[in-house]
Parts: structure tokens; sequence; C-alpha cells
């Protein structure tokens, strides 16, 4: 992991950088101003929205390790995107748009949200969690089933995060209620997880390892081993199993095969959070000997200098870090 000061500079060199972007607008109008800085002057930077969220939430989180002398210009950018204004109009353009980042981009604005609180841009932050608190609640009655895909519109990992920061954030107690509920309607009843099959070829998370991730945030302390056991048999009897090796990566700089840089991050961190939940024994152990060898290999990786990776795998990395 670079050190807080590069990490600083990474993430505020990204949030302020506006071009290349890919935003995932629908353009209804030949008037509409597209430049994305005028579709979201908090987060147009990063490449893509979830990205710059998940930047600014880095750049908060580094901001306690810097030495005072040196956080001024980084405190000067989340000064000028995250300014009441600003975000009262990303929450607008959320609820225009209820399926907008839905539910990736909504879980990292609610991990932001739970960052800023107790900073001087935590209350600016109300308008937004109150516009996921809505569309949340709005589409979990409706979403019969989960989506497993190892990419951003994976179901597992982002109710995970709401659930880790939501409290923080301002989500309310019977929100977070239904997001464990339909965690266990998808979930409780699953066994043999096909990790086989794992990776796909653009994955930067873990199907099965999400989903473990999951449930052992929703499972008491009894249920969650069985519920593995069933889940994941080959931990137990030790045969091999997928999800523990370290994916290859061919080619760094393609933006696809390079999300598996993602997932030797995302699963080092899910590791270490599933073998958490374990007392012990060996299934702990061989977790958690996977979790480190993860980490190892993914690190070298982050803040290369290389954009198709650099705005956004750093904060993967702190995932992992902190884990």
């Amino acid at each position: 992991m670079p050190s807080p000061e590069k990490t600083a500079e990474l993430a505020a060199a990204n949030v302020t950088r506006e071009f290349p972007n890919f935003p995932a607008h629908l353009v209804t109008s030949p008037a509409e101003n597209t430049r994305p800085s005028a579709l979201h002057p908090a987060f147009y930077g990063a490449y893509d929205w979830h990205s710059s969220v998940h930047m600014h939430w880095l750049l908060m989180r580094t901001l306690p390790e810097l030495p005072a002398a040196t956080a001024t210009p980084y405190t000067d950018v989340l000064d000028r995107h995250l300014t009441p204004a600003h975000l009262a109009r990303e929450a607008a353009y959320l609820l225009d748009r209820p399926g907008f980042e839905r539910p990736y981009g909504w879980a990292w604005l609610i991990a932001l949200a739970a960052e800023a609180r107790g900073t001087r841009w935590g209350p600016a932050f109300a308008p937004a969690v109150d516009a996921v608190e809505r569309l949340l609640t709005g589409w979990l009655p409706k979403a019969t089933y989960p989506v497993r895909h190892g990419v951003h519109t994976n179901s597992a990992f982002s109710l995970g995060l709401i659930l880790d920061t939501g409290k923080a954030a301002g989500l309310t107690d019977a929100t977070l209620d239904g997001v464990r509920d339909r965690l266990r309607t998808w979930f409780a009843g699953d066994h043999d997880a096909p990790a086989h099959w794992e990776p796909s070829g653009q994955d930067f998370l873990s199907p099965a390892l999400t989903e473990a991730d999951a449930m052992r945030r929703v499972l008491t302390a009894a249920e969650f081993p069985e519920w593995l056991d069933r889940f994941l048999p080959a931990l137990r009897t030790g045969a091999p199993c997928a999800v523990l090796d370290v994916p290859v990566v061919s080619d760094h700089a393609d933006p696809h095969i390079g999300h598996l840089l993602g997932l030797t991050l995302s699963r080092a961190a899910a590791l270490r959070a599933v073998a958490g939940a374990l007392a012990g024994g060996p299934v702990r152990a061989r977790l958690t000997e996977a979790a480190d060898t993860h980490l190892a290999a993914g690190l070298p990786a982050v803040g290369n200098g290389d954009f198709t990776t650099d705005h956004w795998l750093a904060t993967f990395a702190e995932l992992a870090r902190r884990a």
C-alpha cells in the first residue's frame, strides 16, 4: 500500500480529473449539458461516478493519517466538492434515476457519508443519505433474486457494505433490518457454491466470498460456521477451492482483465473477514493464509501510474488492509 501521503495524492488527483470519463447517463435531449461536472458537481472525476464516490471515501479515510501540515490541499478538495448544494444535486439525480448505480454506487455513497460523520462535511450528506434510503426501501421488496455476478451489480457486496456503514451514515434501523432480511431470504438456503467456476474473466468481486462475507454479518456466531460448511464444503474437507487461489492477471492495463487485480484485493478483505467470524480451527487458518497471499499479490499493483487501475484499485487495497 502506498504511504498515506501518496494515497491522498492519488485519491485527490483522481476525483479532480474530469476526463477521460465514462458517464452512465441516458441522454434524452440534444439540449442537455452532459459534461460530467454539470451532471455531477461533487462526483465528476475518477472516470465514473462510483469510482469518484469511493475515491472521495479513500481520501477522507486517509486524512487522519496525514501530518496536519500536509492536509490542506486535500481538505480543500473536499471543501470544493462536498458542499450542501453539490450533494443536494447528486441526491436529486439519484432520485430522478432509480436504477442509476444500483446498488454499488448507493453503497459507496453510504460508506462515504459514514466516513464524513463528525467532520465539517457530514451534515451536507443528509439529502444523499435520505435519497439512498428511499431508493433502497423501494427496491428491496421487488428484488426477488440477487445478482451474483462478480462486478458492480453484485448484490451481496453492496448490501454488506451498507450494513457496515449504514448506521453511522444515518440509515434507519428499519431499513437496515430490511437489508438483513433480504440477505437471509436470498442466501440462507444456499449450499455447494460453484466455486470452481471462479473467477470469471472480468470479476473484481468473488460471487462466493461476497455472499459468505454478507452472511457472516446476518447470522449468529453459531449459525454462520454451519452455513459456511454447507456453502463451501471444500474448506472443511481440505479439498481444492478456487476462491483460495490467487487469480492470474495477464494484462494489468486491460480495463476488464485488470478487474482481476481488484478481485485479488477484494478477496483478501472477504477472506480475512470470514475467517474472523470463525472461532478457530483449520478452516479459519486456511482462510487467513489465503487472505495474506492475496493481499501480498495485489498490493504491488496499487498506484502504479496507470489510470486504468489508479482510478479505483487503491480503494480495495484499503478495504483489504483494514479488514
